[in-house]
């Protein structure tokens, strides 16, 4: 039982420290604060689940570092399944590595598959015998304690963001409901604004993830040109059952002025009564 703790806590630490590594960069990049994670603590569940199958998966590879960074580079399959899941549950895409060479739908690519070689070596030669060391220092009850608290913030975070990330998807089809329009641009506004207005967390994942504007974007793109296409196609219906009208009153006019003018022939041909007598 206590290594299921420790591998808890293991899981939790790497989250934590992943965390770290992903604000920092982002946030020289943009030059200030970007609090990573699309959880509300600071900590990145991918990061914690790539040091743990790192763990479990590798260990048998320690004796030889190149076989085990070119087996660590393998983890970045769980980037490319993590984007793809998180994708279909919510409806948004995380991350987006389009724009860099050899990528794989956008998912992952290689200048970021590389560095997992290069943390899987980290993880097993560095970071595990240091963590593996201070947590077996704590007896089994002080353990026990931490890992019941940290697993208590941990899934309570979970539902909790996982209830404003929901919104997402929610606030795009409110703002859309009878007021569809063909302007991406006043859409995409709109919704940042509503989820920006809503709450602290919702800023913090807009700042967080910006790719998620550029989403949405495209979903209220996707809705006005298919509310186009729809009124289109509904204008040629009307204009085609239009012509079909015309054209059936314009026959049936033809074909009673046809029927009056054979009857009133009739009248012509047929005698008049003096006429018999």
């Amino acid at each position: 039982m206590r290594n299921v703790f420790t591998y808890f806590m293991l899981f939790f630490i790497y989250a934590i420290l992943g965390w770290i590594i992903e604000t920092t960069l982002v946030s020289i990049e943009k030059r200030k604060f970007v609090n990573r994670g699309f959880l509300i603590g600071p900590y990145c569940p991918i990061y914690g689940f790539g040091g743990l199958a790192i763990t479990i998966l590798l260990k048998n590879y320690t004796k030889d570092p190149i076989v085990l960074f070119l087996m660590a580079v393998i983890c970045g399959i769980l980037e490319y399944f993590t984007s793809y899941i998180m994708e279909k549950i919510f409806k948004a895409r995380w991350w987006d590595y389009s724009a860099k060479k050899y990528n794989i739908n956008g998912r992952i690519c290689l200048e970021t598959v590389v560095p997992f070689g290069i943390l899987g070596c980290l993880v097993m030669y560095v970071l595990n015998p240091i963590t593996f060391k201070y947590l077996n220092m704590l007896s089994n009850s002080m353990l026990n304690i931490i890992s019941a608290i940290c697993f208590t913030i941990f899934i309570t975070d979970n539902i909790v963001s996982y209830n404003v990330i929901s919104s997402f998807t929610k606030t795009v089809k409110t703002i859309n409901v009878g007021k569809i329009k063909d302007n991406t641009e006043e859409i995409t506004k709109k919704v940042r604004e509503v989820l920006i207005g809503k709450s602290f967390f919702n800023k913090r994942l807009m700042e967080a993830y910006p790719n998620l504007q550029a989403k949405i974007k495209e979903k209220a793109r996707q809705i006005a040109q298919k509310a186009k296409e729809v009124k289109t196609e509904m204008s040629d219906k009307v204009e085609s059952m239009k012509e079909k009208i015309t054209q059936s009153a314009s026959e049936i006019k033809d074909n009673i002025g046809d029927k009056v003018e054979e009857m009133q022939k009739e009248i012509r041909k047929k005698p008049s009564k003096k006429e018999g007598k």
